[in-house]
């Protein structure tokens, strides 16, 4: 198989969701000693970017999102993790703490939504569920974070977010950080409500919402 063969299947393969493939073929990428960078930027993004462009246009649905997302990780965890070695520093979009808020624990949407981040090049910490808000600010410092993505699943949770942002005033940092929030219950009257800079209803809007706070 080509180099060219290779970033071709892996194009497809994050196109059709077919994880153990692109694992695979990421593993082949490290073994043919081509640049893993090259490859991410020629196959998996713009694989991902197609796959969320079908997803808005209805012709992808919410396991097609999930089983690309999981496609694409599979080959960057492997990828990412060469790039590592060599030393070599992939330009990051920028750095983003990002979790499902306390009492909340569901985990498939935030998790799409934190691979395709890191898909299109953001430093993702991925804090999980139920976090509370001493977990969001520590990573938050920890990882001298951009944005703050906060997901509530659940509406008896959404005054959480809320919380979150209160509890960054009072520690002086709501200023240093842009939050962006999201989740089937949340609204953008929500996030107005709660003081957000950003809301987004599905993946492909929050990628994209990202992208705008970084440039303002």
């Amino acid at each position: 198989m080509s180099i060219e063969d290779i970033k071709k299947e892996l194009y497809n393969n994050v196109l059709s969701g077919d994880f153990e493939l692109t694992a695979a073929l990421a593993q082949k990428v490290i073994t043919e000693q081509v640049n893993p960078l090259e490859v991410i930027n020629s196959s998996l993004i713009p694989a991902i970017e197609l796959v969320g462009e079908k997803f808005g246009r209805k012709e992808y649905f919410l396991p097609d999102l999930m089983r690309s997302a999981n496609a694409m990780k599979k080959a960057l965890d492997i990828l990412e993790e060469e790039i590592d070695k060599s030393g070599v520093e992939r330009k990051s979009q920028g750095k983003i703490v990002i979790g499902t808020v306390k009492g909340d624990i569901h985990e498939i949407g935030k998790s799409i939504v934190a691979a395709l981040l890191a898909a299109k090049g953001f430093d993702v910490t991925d804090v999980g569920i139920d976090a509370s808000s001493e977990v969001f600010i520590s990573n938050i410092i920890e990882k001298k974070a951009d944005i703050l993505a906060m997901s509530a699943l659940l509406p008896i949770t959404m005054p959480y977010q809320g919380l979150v942002i209160e509890e960054l005033k009072k520690r002086g940092m709501r200023n240093k950080i842009k939050v962006m929030v999201g989740g089937a219950p949340v609204t953008q009257e929500h996030a107005d409500k709660i003081g957000a800079d950003g809301y987004a209803d599905n993946a492909v809007d929050a990628v994209k919402l990202a992208e705008k706070l970084m440039k303002e």
